[in-house]
């Protein structure tokens, strides 16, 4: 049953937005059928005698006519619809954040998105998987820090990046370390081609094993050279050979020479009074990064030794010095430009112990 027709009276400003609206190409279809029904309800057109010129159905003309007689041009907008009610709420956000504090189950390394969806319970798998995405959160990427409980950081630190950017007058700066454990594997290599026509190199899994060595390394800071002779060992005696093979390259120069905490770095006094031009600088405990020779060791395990094959030790060594030789003819200097040092405590960091 169709309700009674309500009248229409137009404003001259509704009647010529309306107007307008029929006339403009872009007006959308509805809001043209919307401006149409209620300008020919105000010329006093019937219900049905409307309904049958724009094509709606008689109940869709009377429930327009009344939408603007209460309401004017607001009226013929749609009205906010509720829609679906969502499944899952900020509620269940706080309980999936509130279980990633939580160690994960006994037995698993780290959470996943199934082994999240199987603890709450009442909460689908690809919703954790779209809430993990939305916020960022990996659970497969690690992450390592290291924070550096020296009380001295601050001194220690200044001491060393000091001499990196303000060296003494007519002294040498040494950065000078060691590399342990480098091992002589034995590997069949060669260049695959895959099914696809793409070609890479690659290695055998099974190796032969021809022992290791220790290589020693001083790096001169102002020209970026390297003196890195190899070692069977990597004792204290081993590591005075070295400082006396290096003291022997600079004769009659101060040396400035920076080192990390380990054992056998330190307690050398008696070696030190033996050589009265030569000084030793500690980087703060946990902080060898501030050491430029480890930088120069990343160069050597990317360029040099990866990948590579090894039919005994002495061939190590000879691969090793080879590219000691090729390094130092194009050695540049590495620029630190960070001259500000502080020591920051992480705030709100949380260990787990299990």
């Amino acid at each position: 049953m169709i309700p009674e027709a309500r009248e229409v009276h137009l404003s001259r400003k509704d009647r010529k937005v309306l107007e307008a609206c029929c006339r403009s190409p872009v007006t959308l279809q509805r809001d043209l059928k919307r401006a149409r029904i209620v300008l020919l309800a105000a010329d006093g057109r019937s219900t049905r005698s409307i309904a049958k010129e724009v094509g709606v159905q008689p109940r869709i003309v009377s429930l327009w006519r009344h939408r603007y007689a209460d309401h004017g041009l607001e009226g013929l907008q749609d009205k906010p619809r509720p829609g679906k009610q969502p499944i899952y709420t900020k509620t269940t956000d706080k309980r999936i954040l509130k279980l990633l504090d939580k160690p994960p189950p006994q037995g698993f390394a780290r959470w996943t998105g199934p082994l999240l969806a199987e603890a709450l319970g009442d909460v689908d798998v690809q919703y954790v998987w779209r809430f993990l995405r939305s916020h960022k959160i990996d659970l497969v990427a690690r992450k390592s820090w290291c924070e550096s409980n020296d009380p001295n950081f601050t001194a220690k630190a200044a001491d060393v990046v000091g001499l990196y950017v303000a060296p003494r007058a007519k002294a040498i700066v040494l950065c000078v370390d060691e590399k342990p454990s480098i091992r002589a594997l034995e590997r069949a290599q060669g260049y695959l081609k895959l099914p696809n026509g793409r070609a890479l190199t690659g290695q055998s899994h099974d190796c032969k094993r021809h022992g290791t060595t220790t290589l020693f390394a001083a790096l001169e800071v102002a020209t970026g050279k390297i003196i890195a002779p190899p070692s069977n060992r990597r004792r204290r005696v081993e590591f005075l050979d070295f400082m006396n093979s290096v003291t022997a390259a600079f004769p009659n120069r101060k040396l400035h020479v920076i080192l990390d905490n380990l054992n056998t770095h330190k307690k050398n006094e008696d070696w030190l009074k033996a050589h009265p031009n030569v000084q030793f600088h500690f980087t703060p405990t946990s902080a060898s990064w501030l050491n430029q020779v480890e930088v120069w060791f990343s160069i050597l395990q990317g360029q040099s030794l990866s990948g590579t094959s090894f039919a005994s030790l002495k061939q190590l060594q000879e691969h090793i010095d080879a590219y000691v030789n090729a390094y130092n003819d194009r050695a540049e200097p590495f620029v630190w430009t960070k001259k500000k040092v502080r020591q920051r405590r992480f705030k709100g960091r949380r260990i787990t112990q299990l």
